[in-house]
Formats: structure tokens, C-alpha cells, sequence
């Protein structure tokens, strides 16, 4: 069988255009306890606001009584109804990184194809997960795009890429046996060439405190151009998050991209402890989203915020940084790129 690669299909990066924006509406109150879940709504609308002035945003909705929610809160927040596509079908939980498609396009045809990875809750922590794996193929119908299933457990959430050949991830995700104990470093380096269409995978050690992702990549190190990303560090030596953020750094120095040169790194310092009801949740300004109306980057209230915006605001001259709250959002132990996923364009369109 002939693979994405094999047939000329990658996967763009994030700042490449987009048709539209991926989301799964939060119903789950096992991910946001109590009366949390309602609390974090004026957050999320407020993410589908931003997504929907530069793109559609099509919502996958659980059952008809959660679209008819929705359709009450669109004049609520001022979200223009011709910017929302509503399907409804079964879901579990709100991470369409994770468990929605990963959609290649092809250089030269301009054609589209889904990439149906196996999902299973970060190793099986949260189950039932049966309605989110089956995500990829449903949207492959509604969208009416053909689709490759690898066979084997993996995350949008897990890599980030610079649409120029590289994947970056993590050893503690990729390598953990909760995922694919079957597979070594190498077999699954060869899954993510051949089924991401890139040349080249770069690894760095561990995720952050909070993460029960078993580290996801983009809440530490995040592509923002071809040769550059930004680095999510810990200045306090006595803070949990200091050491594996160090080592991070010290690996992402040490790699060379396909053209040799060296990553061009941006040291980010990570917010102020985001802690929720005693528990230390993963606030990390590296989960930015790029969309086409702006990088929407997660904030939580602190000093920080500001010069992460500003940061961050040099290497998008072409749209504007837009820093919103996720202080609500962020007890589900995600923020705006996790619960997103980028439906490509076809190139140069």
C-alpha cells in the first residue's frame, strides 16, 4: 500500500491557510468537575468568536439538545450564525487535537486526504473513548475526502510541525508503552514520516506539570516559522517545571533541521502556577492556536501574559496575537490548541 508520503501528501503547518477550525463542544463534567464545566463557556465561545471572524468553525455536538444550547449562546457572544456549522453525533469529550482528523494536502494535485490515527484517551486514562476515535471517519464522509488508517495510537497534540519536513514530539508521550508497546523509537519514527509526509523527526525529553497527556508537545515547544520555535522555560529552580524545561532546551539547542542549521529558539517563560482547587493545572502559553484571523494564545492573569503576547507578536506580521482567558478553560487540563483542529486549504488557494 502506497502511503501519504508515497502519494505526495504532507501536512501544513498551522499558519498555513485554513478552510476552517475542528471543534468538539464540551459536555463532559468528568473533565471540568462541578459547576466548572458551565464556568469555562464564556471562554470557549469566546475561542469559537475569535476562530469564526477568519474562518467557518464546525462544531461536532453531541446530541440535538446541546446544538439547541449553542444556537441560543451564538447572539449571546455575538458570533455570526453564518460562521458555525453544527454536526451532530455522538462525542466523549471536548480534545479534537487529539482525537479529530489529520488532514494532509497534496503539493502538486492540491488534493485533500484524512489520516484516521487510533485514539484511546492517553493511554486509556478516560475511558468510555469509542465515539472520539471513530471522529476521523466521520468527518471524512461529511467532508467527502478519502481517508488511511496507520493502525497504531497517535495524537495531534503529541506533534508539531514546520511544514517544511520536520515533526517536532516527545519521548514521554510517543515512546510511552500505554500508546503502542509494540513499537520501537524508529518504527515510529517511520509511521510519522510516512503517514505526516515529513523527512525528519526531532525529540525532546518530557511535557509539564499537570500534563495527563504524558507530555505533549505543544504545551513546551511550538514551530512558529520554518527555523524557529518558541521554548517554554521555568526561571524558578525550585519550581516543579524548571529541570524538564531546561533539559528541553538543552536537546532543542543541540538539534539541526534538514538544512543543517540549528533551531532559532525564543525562550518563553511559562505563566504563574495555575492552581485549581489545590491542583497545579498545565497553563502554558505555548498552546496557542494559529487561525486565520490571529494566534489566539491561552492567558491566565499574571505578569507574564505580557510579554508572551509581545514575544510571540514578532514572528506573526501577517495577523494579529490575540492573548484570551483560559483561566476557566485550563482545569480541563487543556487550552485553545488542544481543543482545536485545523482543517487545511488546498494549497495556494
Amino acid at each position: 500500500m502506497n502511503t501519504p508520503k508515497d502519494l505526495g501528501f504532507y501536512f501544513p503547518a498551522e499558519w498555513e491557510k485554513h478552510e476552517s477550525t475542528w471543534i468538539t463542544f464540551p459536555h463532559n463534567d468528568h473533565s471540568w468537575q462541578g459547576d466548572k464545566l458551565a464556568d469555562m463557556y464564556p471562554e470557549y465561545f469566546a475561542l469559537i468568536k475569535a476562530i469564526s471572524t477568519g474562518e467557518l468553525v464546525n462544531i461536532q455536538v453531541h446530541n440535538d439538545s446541546l446544538a439547541e444550547f449553542i444556537r441560543t449562546q451564538l447572539p449571546i457572544y455575538e458570533i455570526d450564525a453564518n460562521q458555525i456549522r453544527l454536526h451532530i453525533q455522538p462525542t466523549n469529550d471536548a480534545w479534537c487535537r487529539d482525537h479529530g482528523p489529520a488532514i494532509l494536502v497534496n503539493a502538486k494535485s492540491k488534493d485533500r486526504m484524512i489520516v484516521d490515527w487510533g485514539y484511546n484517551a492517553w493511554g486509556g486514562k478516560y475511558p468510555p473513548f469509542d465515539s472520539d476515535n471513530e471522529s476521523p471517519s466521520r468527518l471524512a464522509e461529511i467532508l467527502g475526502l478519502p481517508k488511511m488508517t496507520p493502525g497504531i495510537i497517535m495524537e495531534g497534540g503529541s506533534v508539531d510541525f514546520n511544514g517544511a519536513g520536520t515533526v517536532l514530539t516527545s519521548r514521554s508521550c510517543l515512546l510511552n508503552p500505554n500508546r503502542n508497546p509494540h513499537l520501537s523509537q524508529k518504527e515510529i519514527e517511520q509511521y510519522l514520516c510516512d503517514f505526516y509526509g515529513v523527512e525528519q523527526v526531532l525529540w525532546v525529553s518530557d511535557g509539564i506539570v499537570g500534563d495527563d497527556t504524558d507530555g505533549h508537545i505543544d504545551d513546551t515547544v511550538r514551530f512558529v516559522n520554518e527555523d524557529t520555535v518558541i521554548a517554554m522555560i521555568e526561571p524558578d529552580q525550585n519550581d516543579d517545571n524548571h529541570a524538564v524545561l531546561a533539559r528541553n532546551l538543552d536537546e532543542l539547542r543541540a538539534m539541526r533541521l534538514l538544512n543543517g542549521n540549528a533551531l532559532n529558539i525564543i525562550e518563553i517563560p511559562m505563566p504563574a502556577a495555575v492552581v485549581i482547587d489545590d491542583f497545579r493545572a498545565p497553563g502554558s502559553y505555548a498552546n496557542f492556536y494559529i487561525c486565520n484571523a490571529g494566534v489566539l494564545v491561552p492567558i491566565f492573569d499574571c505578569l507574564q501574559d505580557a510579554y508572551a503576547l509581545k514575544t510571540l507578536a514578532q514572528f506573526f506580521p501577517d495577523r494579529p496575537v490575540i492573548g484570551l482567558s483560559a483561566k476557566k478553560i485550563i482545569w480541563g487540563q487543556g487550552s485553545f490548541h488542544c481543543l482545536t483542529q485545523q482543517e487545511p486549504a488546498a494549497r495556494n488557494v
